[in-house]
């Protein structure tokens, strides 16, 4: 069964950073296209940055040039790096395959507040 660990999020005020993380078990991972999606409540689930096996990446308008994503691929591993964050920013973080995606984990609290 596969197994999704999102971990490093926070409390931090705007204009801070903060590095996500995802540790993948239970599959082949380096042949699949990984992503980052958040969710803010009341809304739904949106994909904000996926990156290929080979490494090339997209990114969601709203984080294009604060955000990197970038993959490990020896150890399991899909990372969030984000920089000036905003208070929109604020939502839970997840990682997950783009498609066909794995059952989903617990994500990241991710709050960006002064």
């Amino acid at each position: 069964q596969v197994q999704l660990v999102e971990s490093g999020g926070g409390l931090v005020q705007p204009g801070g950073s903060l590095r996500l993380s995802c540790a993948v078990s239970g599959s082949i991972f380096s042949i699949y296209v990984m992503g980052w999606y958040r969710q803010a409540p009341g809304k739904q689930r949106d994909l904000v940055a996926h990156i290929y096996s080979g490494g090339n990446t997209n990114y969601a308008d709203s984080v294009k040039g604060r955000f990197t994503i970038s993959r490990d691929n020896a150890r399991n591993t899909v990372y969030l790096q984000m920089n000036s964050l905003k208070p929109e920013d604020t939502a839970i973080y997840y990682c997950n395959r783009i498609h066909n995606p794995w059952g989903w984990g617990q994500g990241t609290q991710v709050t960006v507040s002064s």
